[in-house]
């Protein structure tokens, strides 16, 4: 991503996103006459191929094929090991290539699953839904706020379903969490904060290349694409998320999941108003470009949010919702609401500035007034709900190929995906600034 993002960019973003509805409308009607006819088989089948088939493709690929009914016909990725890999979770005789094109071309493919470098993500989405496929894009949705713009008007342009991959936004505790706080639960919201660390070199992205990766067996200069052209390296290939030139850093990575999460919870889905961020490369001095400790403040309208992702300690996943009438706490498999009645528990400690006969007649008339009868003190509760973790990717890819098969709505669409992103893109622009945004 640059460094500076200019007012231009930023009215742009705001163009897209000024008329964004709430999560799970689509962009457009499914009525529109923009809208092509389906592409879904006669006997209700979902024919897909996958591009990119790594760490996270290849998860994608293997949760995939187990749907009845989903079929994967091909698969594209630049490195021929990889090409290995698909037919070892799919078939021996699975059609393979360097070329996503020809998955494009491919009339029988309805569908697309598409986890490659992030700098790659834009281009693969407008020649994908130009040729008329429906497309499942990894998060975050772009390399950059202008991809987004771009990305958003395709979509619509085309009318075809694009959907983005977190698995935040298909969450039952997600959802859980945002039925609390839309019937007013919580009452006022007050704040908002989120984290999540790690501790291993893994966690960090320090993956080992593919011992026999070579400019043989890969093709490296599509790889590239748009990057700065430089020799082959890699270390680049398995730990691109750590540069800028090719990924967007630890926000990328775990900020978008925290603030698809967020949005999905308090359906503001919108961009921040204000970003300021602050961090560093504290642990992991690797050569990467990317901070490893980023601490995010966001003004989202007028309420503040913070976000805090760390690469050098182990921290659960957690938000934290104040409310004027409690606290409402959400992990990856629970929702905890431990209410506040938000009224003084006992006289007020202002009135130990008082005289004496002034503080003992406060007194005897507070707890006159406000004392329970014996037998009668309220009882404190603390509300938890507990369900499948919100990591698990298979309700997100099943609500896109049941959108494939029926044309309804998905729950991240391009525009919720491009919000998310936004946030993303606005943290690092301040962390690379050292300003607000």
């Amino acid at each position: 991503m640059t460094e500076d993002l200019s007012r231009r960019e930023f009215l742009g973003v705001g163009a897209v996103v000024a008329g964004a509805s709430l999560v799970g409308t689509p962009i457009i009607p499914s009525s529109s006459p923009a809208r092509r006819a389906p592409q879904v088989a006669p006997s209700n089948r979902v024919r897909f191929g996958i591009i990119g088939v790594g760490m996270q493709g290849s998860s994608l690929l293997a949760e995939s094929i187990k749907f009845a009914d989903v079929e994967c016909v091909a698969a594209c990725d630049v490195y021929d090991g990889r090409h290995t890999l698909a037919r070892e979770i799919v078939r021996p005789d699975l059609p393979v290539t360097r070329r996503y094109q020809q998955l494009l071309e491919d009339r029988t493919i309805d569908c697309l699953i598409v986890a490659v470098p992030d700098h790659w993500h834009k281009q693969i989405v407008l020649d994908a839904v130009s040729a008329g496929k429906d497309v499942y894009i990894e998060k975050p949705m772009s390399h950059n706020p202008a991809d987004g713009v771009a990305m958003v008007e395709a979509a619509k342009r085309s009318g075809r379903i694009v959907q983005v991959g977190s698995q935040r936004v298909s969450s039952q505790i997600c959802a859980k969490a945002r039925e609390l706080i839309s019937k007013g639960t919580l009452g006022d919201l007050m704040m908002v904060e989120a984290w999540l660390g790690r501790n291993s070199p893994s966690g960090a992205w320090q993956y080992p290349p593919p011992p026999d990766l070579s400019p043989q067996n890969l093709d490296w200069n599509t790889w590239l694409g748009t990057a700065p052209k430089r020799p082959f390296d890699p270390i680049l290939f398995a730990r691109w998320r750590a540069w800028k030139e090719y990924g967007t850093g630890v926000a990328g990575d775990l900020l978008v999941h925290l603030v698809s999460g967020f949005i999905v919870m308090t359906g503001l889905n919108q961009p921040p108003t204000q970003t300021m961020t602050v961090g560093g490369i504290r642990r992991w001095k690797d050569g990467r470009n990317t901070p490893d400790v980023q601490l995010v403040q966001y003004y989202y309208g007028d309420l503040p949010v913070s976000m805090r992702l760390n690469l050098g300690t182990s921290i659960e996943e957690t938000y934290r919702f104040h409310g004027s009438k409690g606290l409402l706490e959400v992990t990856a498999s629970s929702v905890t609401f431990s209410p506040q009645v938000g009224t003084d528990q006992s006289p007020s400690y202002y009135a130990s500035s008082f005289p004496r006969a002034l503080r003992e007649a406060y007194f005897a008339k507070w707890h006159a007034e406000n004392d329970p009868r014996p037998g009668q003190a309220p009882l404190s509760e603390v509300i938890s709900f507990r369900g499948p973790g919100y990591n698990d990717i298979r309700p997100h890819l099943w609500n896109f190929f049941d959108a494939v098969r029926t044309r309804k709505p998905v729950v991240e669409d391009a525009v919720f995906g491009h919000n998310a992103a936004l946030a993303c893109h606005m943290a690092n622009d301040s962390y690379y600034k050292r300003s607000a945004v």
